[in-house]
């Protein structure tokens, strides 16, 4: 059995951290599956999903590091006028720290509840915004 959803958020800030734990929790209950995976995905190449602890220290040295691995004052190639695109680029740094933090993130689910450590949570992160976004969530199981 599959369950799918998708869900819509509006992203307030330029990069922002948001949790999406209890909305994965939801999906689980709702697909009624007792055994199987929950696979999380962002649909955009300017955001990610990613697991970590929920304290406010922690995600601020996330932020950090993002920072400092991708300064935006970088010379990027894709800061520049895109023909076939037909603006100027101006997301490199978005688009970089998506790669590195993932846009995907798959978990068992038990008895009908998703599996995670007693500290995880899950985060859908914003690295281009403000912006309205969608993640998806498949529930797949018996």
């Amino acid at each position: 059995m599959v369950h799918f959803c998708e869900v819509s958020i509006l992203t307030e800030q330029y990069q922002q951290v948001i949790p999406i734990t209890e909305k994965i929790k939801e999906a689980v209950a709702d697909a009624k599956i007792r055994q199987g995976t929950a696979t999380v995905v962002s649909k955009h190449t300017t955001t990610g999903i990613t697991v970590n602890e929920n304290l406010e220290c922690m995600l601020q040295d996330m932020e950090d590091l993002f920072n400092s691995w991708i300064p935006e004052e970088a010379p990027y190639h894709h800061a520049r006028l895109l023909r076939s695109y037909g603006a100027t680029a101006g997301n490199p740094t978005g688009h970089l720290k998506s790669m590195l933090s993932g846009y995907h993130a798959v978990f068992p689910v038990q008895k009908g509840e998703i599996v995670l450590g007693g500290a995880q949570d899950i985060f859908f992160l914003e690295f281009d915004g403000p912006s309205q976004r969608t993640y998806t969530i498949t529930v797949m199981g018996e």
